[in-house]
């Protein structure tokens, strides 16, 4: 908002409100009747801080009601309320103190409203990190399901996206992670040896002994390729031939639902590619790259 005037009057309604910077919200002790009408008449014209835009009542029986409030001006220190709407009264008011969660960050907002059951028609307030206190209104994050391997955990895409999370400007967004464990995949088959991409990803330990492309052994055995296509494509450069293969490409194995998913692919090295509700990102993709995948998740995904 930083200090434009907030505009009230259809906020009510509007699914993942947080009010951003986080000093617009101000925490006041109210013994009055939680009633919307006597809230309503008991802000206006009352005197509010050039950066208020909304308002926390709470009384001595821990009720709580939440109301915007629209400044007549910001250009002095304090200024009348003009308009005034409240948002939630205290039966759709839930209460939250975890020190753990930024009130400055949507997404984490959103995942502590419904780690705690507050549903789309409530608000969630929360006080956080150093006893700062925010709101989230009617709270439906978009549901991202994150499709990734394992070994390694956490497995590395994921982590990321946690990352870019943690401080990019979005909105509300909770991950689903459904990992693909190679160790199953590697139980479909029973070969003479293992072939698989790395060491790095921790598959060390299976029913036979395990060989890694990427170290190219100097003899070729007979191994059963646990891989993708870009792991494929290797080892025809490495020794001419196609061993068998166990697919284990997320892009591949994954099950289409309605909601949004995203994913790695080594075939990809620096582009981001969209189909339908799939975003897929390359293997070593960074921190920019996966916030514009976001980024353009959402902009696919428009009812946030």
């Amino acid at each position: 908002m930083n200090g434009q005037i907030l505009q009230v009057g259809s906020l009510k309604q509007q699914l993942n409100f947080v009010p951003l910077p986080y000093r617009c919200v101000s925490f006041q002790p109210y013994e009055g009747k939680m009633d919307a009408d006597v809230i309503t008449q008991y802000l206006l014209g009352r005197e509010v801080y050039r950066r208020t835009d909304i308002i926390i009542l709470h009384n001595s029986r821990q009720q709580y009601a939440v109301a915007a409030v629209q400044r007549r001006t910001s250009e002095t220190l304090f200024s009348p309320v003009d308009k005034a709407e409240v948002l939630a009264l205290p039966d759709d008011c839930v209460f939250i103190t975890d020190p753990a969660t930024d009130p400055a960050n949507r997404s984490a907002l959103a995942q502590l409203a419904v780690r705690h059951r507050v549903s789309s028609e409530q608000t969630a307030i929360v006080a956080g990190t150093f006893d700062h206190i925010n709101i989230i209104h009617r709270p439906k994050p978009l549901v991202v399901r994150v499709i990734e391997v394992v070994p390694p955990e956490p497995p590395k895409l994921y982590h990321l996206i946690e990352q870019v999370l943690s401080y990019a400007d979005l909105p509300p967004i909770l991950l689903e992670l459904e990992t693909i464990d190679l160790r199953d995949l590697a139980a479909t088959v029973s070969p003479e040896a293992y072939l698989v991409p790395c060491r790095s990803g921790g598959l060390t330990d299976l029913s036979a002994p395990v060989h890694f492309l990427d170290e190219r052994p100097a003899q070729r055995q007979n191994w059963t390729l646990l891989g993708c296509e870009r792991s494929l494509q290797f080892h025809r450069h490495y020794y001419g031939d196609e061993p068998p293969r166990v697919e284990m490409c997320p892009r591949k194995l994954y099950n289409p639902d309605a909601n949004p998913a995203m994913l790695k692919c080594c075939l990809l090295e620096y582009d981001i590619e969209q189909q339908e509700n799939l975003t897929v990102v390359p293997w070593g993709s960074d921190l920019p790259m996966i916030e514009k995948a976001l980024r353009q998740l959402v902009e696919n995904n428009p009812y946030v």
